[in-house]
């Protein structure tokens, strides 16, 4: 009796191990580029800025699906998904123009990573050593 027990035990544990696991963050099932295409609205050229910002998050959220970050990329969808079921109050809210924060936001994108003086040009050859 305790034998057929441990058996399906054992079947029912090897085939769950056996399934794919789902992912923890569905960016492919979030649907944001079906989204975009579907409101007419972010079609237009004036939106565009807003579409290149929604497929960021996407993009990001990928990055932190790859980089195993579930929760944090669930939560980028989740913003990504509710920017785009309201695009009038997404474009409204996104059109800051205030051209200093613009800057300092251009400038906070810039790699700020040094390289080195070796990488940065190529080296002049030193001179052979002369032969006494």
């Amino acid at each position: 009796m305790r034998r057929p027990l441990i058996a399906t035990g054992l079947t029912l544990a090897l085939a769950a191990a056996a399934l794919p696991a789902r992912a923890a963050c569905d960016v492919k099932g979030a649907q944001i580029e079906e989204g975009i295409a579907a409101k007419k609205e972010l079609l237009e050229d004036a939106n565009a800025q807003t579409v290149r910002d929604l497929r960021t998050l996407r993009d990001a959220a990928i990055v932190l699906e790859t980089y195993k970050f579930p929760g944090e990329c669930e939560v980028l969808l989740g913003i990504a998904k509710s920017l785009l079921a309201n695009p009038d109050k997404t474009i409204v809210q996104g059109g800051n123009t205030d051209e200093d924060e613009a800057e300092s936001l251009v400038e906070a994108r810039e790699p700020k990573a040094k390289v080195p003086a070796d990488e940065k040009a190529p080296a002049a050859k030193a001179p052979a050593p002369k032969a006494n």
